[in-house]
């Protein structure tokens, strides 16, 4: 935890992945988590009012370069390794396809090389890692940048404190 020169603010930091789960269960009133966590998660208990437009990437499935041909519609079942098992189930359930989704939470890109999945899903910037793995990306599921997160009773028991903090953080975005 860090105080800062606002004696109503006071700051934690935390793992990424963790923001959303701090800010929807009251450990923090607002937040700044990428879309893929909220999508990941997708907790009712919180509100996302702003696009921070920052931290742009995307979410893909990736093959090894010598699998690279072997197309998706072709199984009703596969095997994925990621960090996003329901972002990955519900997007292969839209194409009629089970996805049996191995949790890894980092080194995704050696998964399909020791036989564990076929395919990773994970996010991608530059691409370099995959390129460095002998992969390539195959689909693009969704686009990523990071928002603004408030907790919705937080937002109804004190929405003036609240509404500041988002005209605040809405500013320095412009």
């Amino acid at each position: 935890m860090f105080t800062t020169n606002h004696k109503e603010l006071d700051i934690i930091r935390v793992r990424a992945f963790d923001v959303a789960t701090f800010v929807a269960y009251g450990g923090a009133h607002l937040g700044v988590v990428g879309s893929d966590a909220l999508e990941e998660f997708n907790y009712t208990e919180l509100y996302a009012p702003l696009d921070l437009n920052i931290g742009h990437c995307h979410l893909s499935v990736a093959m090894l370069k010598k699998d690279a041909n072997k197309k998706a519609h072709n199984s009703s079942h596969l095997r994925i390794a990621t960090k996003y098992p329901h972002i990955t189930s519900r997007f292969y359930a839209a194409q009629g396809i089970q996805a049996e989704c191995i949790k890894l939470n980092g080194a995704m890109e050696i998964a399909p090389s020791l036989n564990l999945a076929s395919r990773i899903v994970d996010l991608v910037s530059t691409g370099n890692t995959l390129t460095a793995n002998n992969m390539v990306e195959t689909e693009e599921i969704m686009d990523i940048s990071s928002r603004l997160v408030v907790n919705r009773s937080i937002q109804k028991t004190r929405p003036e404190e609240i509404k500041h903090w988002i005209e605040a953080f809405r500013k320095a975005v412009k």
